[in-house]
């Protein structure tokens, strides 16, 4: 079942997640492709696009093929990014019968809850990916990463406002996945609604993210990502032969 926030509330998405707060993070998956030899002004496919946060950076960098699932999250990066090539696609299984220089994986990777998903992911990143190109992989956790916790979000535009708790947390970690429980109030003008929105995501060890990168044919080092703004932790760097 797709979250809602894909879906129903899609029109909500901007303000929880504002473009201005992808800046550092997109930095960083920049200087992780450029640290694999992405060349400026190469071309890059995001599998996973959203609402193209990220590709609002990564644009100025390279000329991006942007890919999603939802037709509201493509249809909020259009609008956005309209100098992008926008397709729509599943990660699992999209083939364009071309290669390009960069891909990026970002953190809907988190909807891959199996291994076979993950492998598929992968499998599909290495096929749009030239000889000689790179890919960056870039999880919200492995799991020795993850810990549960809890965030609030806020957001306001004219009579629209929303405030969002957001809670992660595993009712088996000797699974493959992990809950995200979104707990939204919506005011549209003096209208306020109230909204659960659960995300089934998954979380693998860092051997099995290694084992399924290099399997594919990747080579893979770890790299730094600012996780927030007093954590750092790693994203994958690979690089096709």
């Amino acid at each position: 079942m797709q979250p809602l926030l894909y879906g129903e509330l899609t029109s909500w998405y901007r303000l929880l997640d504002p473009v201005a707060d992808h800046a550092d993070e997109a930095a960083a998956y920049i200087g992780a492709l450029e640290r694999g030899g992405a060349p400026r002004d190469g071309t890059l496919l995001e599998l996973g696009a959203g609402a193209g946060g990220n590709a609002f950076y990564f644009k100025r960098n390279f000329r991006c093929t942007l890919t999603d699932l939802s037709p509201g999250m493509l249809a909020l990066s259009q609008a956005l990014n309209p100098t992008c090539e926008h397709l729509p696609g599943d990660m699992r299984s999209l083939r364009l019968e071309r290669t390009f220089d960069a891909v990026m994986v970002h953190d809907a990777i988190a909807y891959m809850t199996t291994r076979a998903d993950l492998a598929a992911t992968v499998a599909t990143a290495f096929a749009h990916t030239r000889p000689g190109g790179t890919a960056v992989f870039a999880p919200d956790y492995v799991r020795e990463s993850f810990r549960e916790g809890s965030q609030l979000y806020t957001g306001d535009n004219g009579t629209r406002s929303l405030r969002c708790v957001e809670w992660i947390w595993d009712p088996d970690p000797a699974d493959d996945t992990y809950m995200a429980e979104y707990a939204f109030l919506l005011r549209d003008q003096i209208d306020v609604k109230a909204v659960h929105d659960r995300h089934v995501e998954g979380v693998f060890a860092l051997a099995t993210w290694i084992e399924i990168l290099t399997g594919a044919g990747y080579r893979v080092e770890l790299v730094d990502r600012p996780f927030d703004d007093t954590t750092t932790d790693q994203i994958f760097l690979c690089r096709r032969p």
